[in-house]
């Protein structure tokens, strides 16, 4: 198969929100091959920029448009994946939004490759035989602890064994607040459901300031604080888990890089690793760093807060690994990301999710659902159009 077109749809509900909450627009990537083979992918950052990415003019040598190193390329087996990925980061380097660009194309390119094979991704992986994980509802903290207790009372009467909350008021008040906030989220979710916490790279690299919230944590049982720092915040990250007796350390959603998870994984003390597939660079990334986690005994969680696109491409790289147990689900999407595709990936009586076993992703965009959040763009640059929308 030879890639002959590249197609990136900018979705985006009506109003955007300053909340953490990334499912409020999407970037969703088509690619074509020649044979008539389709695949699909997304990637988790601002549209217009990585639209930018693919189509912009060269500056020089080291900073061209990703498109460069994509179209006209083969794509026969995960090598050639792998390849184009090398060829992005090294023609791009200094385009900074490539990263993002490139991740939903990788992972687009697996589903197509996926499909033509009449393989799951996670099989093209060397993963035959995928395991169930414990889905855990990812939530934002309430604006006060009784909306906190709320929702997780919500969580609470449905089949999920594990929730977190996050972002919202959490860091950017007292002490005492946050506790309260920990707090009504373990008395809504119950003794035995597992609780984790993420701040949400508000306390920078103050180490002193997250330390102060541990007791709480701890008194509320909490497995994990994710993302204290900000993802190169190594020291930090290690400084705090060497300060924290129960609560372990979880981060890597902001990687862009492979190496750049490696080196949490390796200095920052981290009991998780999470990798954002629409964000390290796609699947292939991912697997690289969900296999070193495996060997040095960090656990691997996928990183998604938005559509079931995206979840099944988290869930690719380490589908098969019966120690990695746990799966970011999102429980508030937007109308957008909850509409996104033609299936869904359910939880079940138990709380578990599996990976889709059909071809590619197993999952599809639900064209007629998304068009009315379509944005039309089109650049132009000195009278030429570089991009404009393409039709569904």
């Amino acid at each position: 198969m030879k890639i002959e077109a590249v197609d990136f749809y900018y979705l985006s509900m009506p109003e955007v929100r300053d909340i953490g909450d990334g499912s409020q627009d999407a970037l969703l990537v088509r690619v074509v091959m020649d044979d008539g083979t389709v695949g699909y992918g997304e990637c988790e950052a601002a549209p217009l920029p990585s639209i930018a990415a693919w189509c912009c003019p060269m500056s020089h040598s080291a900073c061209k448009p990703v498109r460069d190193a994509v179209l006209g390329r083969r794509v026969e087996s995960p090598a050639d994946i792998a390849r184009i990925g090398a060829d992005v980061r090294a023609w791009s380097l200094d385009l900074l939004q490539a990263a993002h660009t490139l991740s939903g194309i990788d992972i687009a390119l697996w589903d197509a490759l996926g499909r033509k094979r009449g393989a799951p991704v996670h099989a093209l992986l060397g993963q035959p035989r995928p395991e169930p994980k414990t889905a855990y509802a990812s939530v934002l903290f309430g604006d006060d602890p009784q909306q906190t207790l709320e929702k997780a009372r919500g969580i609470a009467r449905s089949p999920i064994r594990a929730a977190k909350f996050g972002w919202g008021p959490y860091g950017r008040g007292s002490v005492a607040a946050d506790a309260e906030q920990v707090h009504a989220a373990r008395e809504g979710l119950g003794p035995d459901r597992i609780l984790l916490v993420d701040a949400g790279t508000v306390f920078g690299t103050d180490v002193e300031a997250a330390a102060a919230r541990l007791p709480a944590l701890e008194a509320a049982r909490a497995t994990w604080l994710e993302e204290p720092f900000v993802s190169h915040g190594l020291a930090a990250y290690a400084a705090l888990a060497q300060r924290s007796a129960r609560v372990r350390m979880a981060g890597g959603e902001g990687c862009h890089d492979p190496l750049q998870g490696v080196a949490m994984i390796d200095h920052a003390g981290l009991g998780f690793v999470q990798i954002d597939t629409g964000r390290i660079g796609g699947i292939t990334p991912a697997a690289e760093v969900a296999a070193h986690a495996a060997s040095r005994g960090v656990r691997y969680v996928n990183h998604t807060f938005t559509t079931h696109l995206a979840l099944s491409a988290s869930l690719q790289p380490y589908a098969g690994s019966a120690a990695d147990d746990l799966c970011e689900y999102p429980f508030e999407p937007s109308a957008l990301a909850a509409g996104f595709t033609t299936t869904k990936i359910e939880i079940d009586s138990a709380g578990r999710v599996r990976v889709p076993d059909a071809p590619g992703l197993g999952v599809a965009p639900d064209l007629d659902a998304i068009r009315p959040y379509l944005v039309d763009v089109e650049i132009k640059i000195a009278g030429r159009t570089r991009f404009r929308s393409p039709t569904p």
